[in-house]
């Protein structure tokens, strides 16, 4: 079956909810970085979908190896407007002529990389998001919208519900595994930078966590890991003890959050992108579980820390309500169900 027939139902709730956006991108040229991934991949079927409907968008796709991801999709390399260019993000060479928006998603999130070479996790995230920048101005960019991580803040305060943007936590610096999150931290400040003295026009999306078709099962994701185990038969396992908080958007409001916020969000704005749904990863699997005809026992490994507060990860999105009137869809448990269908259809 063609992948865009298996989303067929969430692209046309993308497309309505992004109508009144369509002709603010009718005949532009986008440049996207991390097009590839999960996000990435998201968008070009959308963009696509735009683009069978009439909206004449020419799209350049950063990729290190296009062959690959289009044998991998070739509906993809069959669609009109849709360009691959190689390179990498580090020292890409730049495409000729203007662009009129620029969407940076290019990171590789994977937690190995950001523990075994941490360094080479901060290089490429803070080199990629210069080259970028560097691009985004030669070619003239309108928009500019950096897809940064919720990890910029650090551990959450255990008192502290949601993390809204203004607060100014941050990672343990003398921690190697904080690679990941100071280098996304020194990525928004060149964006602001090259907002202030290169004007630039640069926004940003503090993204936090997601499911849905495309999600790789088997990386650090609790939320994929516990599908893959749902799809072998079980049993669902929890390494740690449950107790962590987290929240998950499904994958299609992320491509109209992403899609209006670079289109309607203020210059300079930072934007959490996520849900503000939370549920413990004890919970998370159990609603895995039942997400399968023969709900697959869940088993959790790890021991509770009596007095401990848990560990939370949600973000306050009442800015992005406030001022782009986005709204979060559908339940967790919808968004599950849908997820493992796509992988047993």
């Amino acid at each position: 079956m063609l992948l865009s027939k298996k989303i067929a139902n969430d692209l046309d709730a993308i497309s309505r909810a992004t109508a009144p956006l369509w002709r603010l991108l009718a005949n532009s040229r986008i440049f996207i970085t991390g097009g590839t991934g999960f996000f990435g991949k998201w968008l070009l079927f959308a963009l696509d979908r735009a683009n069978r409907e009439g909206a004449g968008i020419k799209i350049t796709v950063l990729s290190r190896n296009p062959r690959s991801f289009l044998r991998q999709y070739p509906e993809l390399a069959d669609a009109t407007g849709i360009n691959l260019l190689e390179g990498d993000v580090r020292s890409f060479r730049f495409p000729e002529g203007e662009f009129t928006h620029v969407i940076h998603g290019a990171t590789d999130a994977n937690a190995s990389l950001n523990s075994e070479n941490p360094l080479l996790m901060f290089d490429t995230i803070v080199q990629g998001t210069r080259r970028v920048l560097d691009f985004a101005v030669q070619c003239r960019a309108k928009h500019f919208l950096m897809i940064s991580s919720g990890a910029v803040y650090g551990r959450q305060p255990r008192n502290l519900p949601r993390l809204p943007e203004h607060y100014t936590g941050g990672a343990d610096i003398a921690d190697p595994l904080s690679a990941y999150a100071e280098a996304k931290r020194a990525a928004e400040l060149l964006a602001q930078l090259y907002l202030h003295q290169k004007e630039l026009p640069v926004i940003i999306a503090r993204c936090f966590a997601f499911v849905g078709p495309f999600l790789n099962l088997d990386i650090h994701f609790a939320i994929g890991n516990f599908i893959r185990d749902g799809l072998a038969g079980g049993p669902i396992v929890v390494k740690g003890d449950g107790t962590t908080i987290r929240s998950y958007m499904y994958a299609a409001d992320l491509v109209v959050w992403l899609l209006t916020i670079l289109l309607k969000g203020q210059n300079g704005a930072a934007y959490n992108v996520g849900s503000d749904e939370e549920i413990s990863i004890a919970g998370l699997a159990e609603e895995v579980s039942r997400a399968f005809p023969q709900a697959p026992e869940v088993i959790i490994a790890g021991k509770t820390s009596p007095g401990v507060a848990p560990d939370r990860y949600v973000p306050d999105i009442s800015l992005a309500r406030a001022e782009l009137g986005l709204e979060v869809h559908g339940s967790l448990a919808e968004a599950i169900k849908r997820t493992v269908m796509w992988h047993t259809l």
